[in-house]
């Protein structure tokens, strides 16, 4: 299986499934000298860990990580960061009943028909769990991007959208609710509907916002590698996602050009940000905001029909703990992978420049 990697200075790998001993990675290109805070590591680990309120799986694994190498003293040497989190809590049994048949709109199928062979036990590697590897990584890159905020939070469950601009919010709210939403009557608002989808065995999606501030002119490079490629990339890479938008995305078909270009003040800034901080691929100072799309959950716990290894109609239901909406605990997902890609960039950016 190849594609465990991500990035190119700053490079995370990662390796186990979610049924396995452990899950973990090796982050390379982190500069060496950089004092780490591990409890700050382990804070964002929490956010994304499951059991962690009654609208999210019940599976209960404390995810403390174990780092191994590349830190001396508190302080990173410059050599890879390796590190595990051991999973303590698997319920394998759980899924015994899809060993031979596969759920639908899951990766069971095409795990089965590329490899000739897959770990049904929570999904192996396709599991949304390998996902607390990149949080790892992503924590350690936000400490290198310590003048940059990065914030996500969840803008939509299902049909309820929190009508406001990340402007007009107070974004330290968001970790008041479980819903991770910074607007308190829109986030009791999409927890109840959470709740009532998890009491029919269903699921829901939703949309996670992410923002980027204090971005310096100048990451990103042309054609291919261009900033807002590699953000599209990273966010599609996460479980689950179905779509990536920045700045005024899909709804700037509606505007002519006169409306959307961004015009400049005397000091480079622009009045407006239709481009979301991004032109021509390459970040122009102002900040970066952008939107990710989570389709609901495939593991539906109701009967449903689907096809087993014989390409014969099965009926069978859904076990296990499974998240209804896994928006709330992709929050800090997204916030890792989005560090990661300006990480990435920030070291590109040296060896150019040097």
């Amino acid at each position: 299986m190849a594609g465990n990697s991500f990035g190119t200075l700053f490079k995370l790998t990662t390796f186990g499934e979610s049924h396995g001993v452990a899950i973990g990675g090796i982050l390379e290109g982190c500069p060496s000298g950089m004092a780490l805070n591990i409890e700050a590591i382990q804070a964002e680990m929490d956010r994304r860990k499951p059991g962690q309120s009654a609208i999210v799986t019940q599976r209960k694994e404390e995810d403390n990580v174990e780092f191994f190498s590349g830190i001396f003293e508190g302080k990173t040497t410059g050599t890879p960061i390796g590190f595990a989190i051991y999973n303590s809590n698997q319920k394998s049994t759980d899924y015994s009943h899809i060993k031979d048949s596969y759920r639908p709109s899951h990766a069971d199928y095409v795990y089965d028909q590329k490899y000739g062979f897959r770990d049904h036990r929570g999904g192996g590697r396709s599991s949304a769990r390998e996902t607390a590897c990149r949080v790892v990584a992503g924590a350690i890159a936000k400490q290198f991007l310590k003048e940059l905020k990065i914030n996500a939070f969840v803008s939509q469950v299902g049909s309820i959208s929190l009508n406001k601009t990340y402007q007009e919010l107070d974004l330290s709210q968001t970790e008041s609710n479980p819903v991770r939403c910074p607007d308190p009557v829109t986030a009791a608002a999409m927890e109840a509907h959470i709740r009532d989808v998890r009491k029919e065995g269903d699921t829901i999606g939703g949309i996670i916002t992410g923002v980027i501030q204090n971005v310096p002119i100048g990451l990103g490079e042309p054609v291919f590698d261009k900033l807002h490629a590699q953000l599209g990339k990273a966010m599609l890479s996460i479980n689950a996602v179905k779509g990536f938008e920045y700045g005024s995305g899909f709804e700037g078909v509606r505007m002519k050009g006169s409306e959307h270009n961004d015009a400049f003040n005397t000091d480079g800034t622009t009045k407006t940000n239709n481009s979301g901080g991004v032109q021509g691929g390459i970040s122009n100072g102002m900040d970066i905001f952008f939107n990710v799309a989570f389709k609901p959950v495939a593991t539906i716990i109701q009967p449903y029909e689907t096809i087993d290894k014989k390409g014969e109609i099965v009926q069978t239901k859904g076990k296990g703990r499974h998240d209804p909406c896994v928006v709330p605990r992709a929050v800090p997902i997204v916030e890792a992978m989005a560090a990661l890609v300006l990480a990435d960039f920030m070291l590109l950016n040296r060896v150019i420049k040097s």
